[in-house]
């Protein structure tokens, strides 16, 4: 998927603008083509399961890979060729890469020292990052003094400390335990917004993207799927792997009828959302979020359901209720409810239920090859 942003006369030129870039490692396809854009002070996460090139592309950006075709741009400037210390960019590794003979202060104080700065601007270079990562009483510490999480507030200082134009996370947070990490998904958003630097995370982690990015790139087997908004993405997923990748979905297999808008599971006819039209009787997927699902209390007329309870899972903030409909060409459909809700609605294993699948919510997506 290629992405078009238009030219402002006047307008700060792209922190990052990649142009078909294609990466292969002897017959394996690393990234087909990929274009892309990321605007200055954008914070925009590289998002999909192992192997489908996000980290690749990363690499690319920073250099630290070569690109088989297409073009690398940073600020307007071609650096497709260039080597990494021409970038001008920090970068923060999912396993820290701090020197474990110095202190947290020398650490964050070496491409200082690597560019020959001035010994003042250094210190004070130093203590201004680790104030603003709230480390400064940390600074003599060695790095196995630290926890994991100060660990990588010291790595983000040290990537900030020659002030980058752009700022590279290597899938930081996946160390980390799920406590920590919660806490540094807000404190790097909070930081990055401070400072307003374009960042680029790398993430197979669906609500770290969701909960951190400006906006999303999904990428699949090479290739970008989808690039939008946290909300976009999850809400107006443009293929079926997006819809299963970035959320749970229900997925049901079904056949175009000839009424426009119209399905059909089996022996049941369910209403979708108005989509480009297709002939009668072709494959087609529908998927519809859990928690869009009515159950119990259903006001909608179209698309009822009658199910019956075959679990109930609780998971903290909701409750998960698998249903088993009455007619069997309908699969297992996962509903989710607020916890209040589930308890008003008194559910129970084995009771038999009444469902709905709101038309505006039943997307349609092509059947799979």
């Amino acid at each position: 998927m290629a992405e078009t942003v238009p030219e402002v006369a006047g307008a700060r030129p792209p922190a990052v603008a990649l142009e078909g870039v294609t990466k292969t490692f002897g017959q394996v396809v690393a990234l087909r083509g990929v274009s892309l854009t990321v605007a200055d002070g954008e914070f925009v996460c590289f998002l999909g399961p192992s192997g489908c090139g996000k980290t690749t592309l990363l690499r690319i950006i920073a250099g630290l890979e070569r690109q088989n075709a297409g073009a690398v741009r940073m600020l307007g400037r071609d650096v497709s060729s260039l080597p990494p210390s021409q970038r001008n960019y920090g970068i923060v590794f999912q396993s820290y890469a701090l020197f474990p003979n110095l202190t947290a202060a020398r650490n964050v104080a070496y491409g200082l020292e690597a560019r020959r700065a001035a010994r003042r601007d250094v210190s004070h270079r130093v203590d201004e990052l680790l104030e603003l990562v709230g480390l400064r009483t940390h600074r003599d510490r060695y790095p196995a003094q630290l926890s994991g999480g100060e660990q990588q507030r010291v790595a983000l200082a040290r990537a900030l400390a020659p002030s980058p134009s752009l700022l590279l996370l290597d899938e930081p947070l996946s160390a980390l335990d799920a406590r920590v990490r919660h806490g540094l998904r807000t404190e790097i958003k909070q930081l990055q917004r401070r400072l307003g630097i374009a960042t680029i995370m790398v993430t197979h982690d669906q609500e770290e993207a969701l909960t951190m990015a400006d906006r999303i790139v999904v990428m699949n087997h090479g290739v970008v799927e989808q690039i939008g908004a946290p909300a976009e993405i999850y809400t107006e997923p443009t293929s079926l792997f997006v819809a299963r990748f970035v959320g749970q979905m229900n997925v049901l297999a079904a056949t175009t009828e000839s009424r426009p808008g119209w399905a059909r599971v089996g022996a049941v006819a369910l209403r979708c959302r108005p989509t480009i039209s297709r002939a009668a009787g072709m494959p087609v997927t529908l998927g519809i979020r859990p928690e869009e699902i009515e159950i119990g209390s259903v006001r909608n007329v179209e698309n009822r359901i009658v199910g019956r309870v075959s679990s109930v899972q609780f998971l903290g903030a909701f409750t998960r209720v698998a249903v088993t409909a009455a007619d069997a060409s309908l699969p297992l459909l996962q509903c989710d409810l607020s916890v209040s809700a589930f308890a008003d609605a008194g559910i129970k294993e084995g009771m038999e239920l009444p469902l709905a699948l709101p038309p505006d919510r039943v997307r349609v997506f092509d059947r799979p090859t």
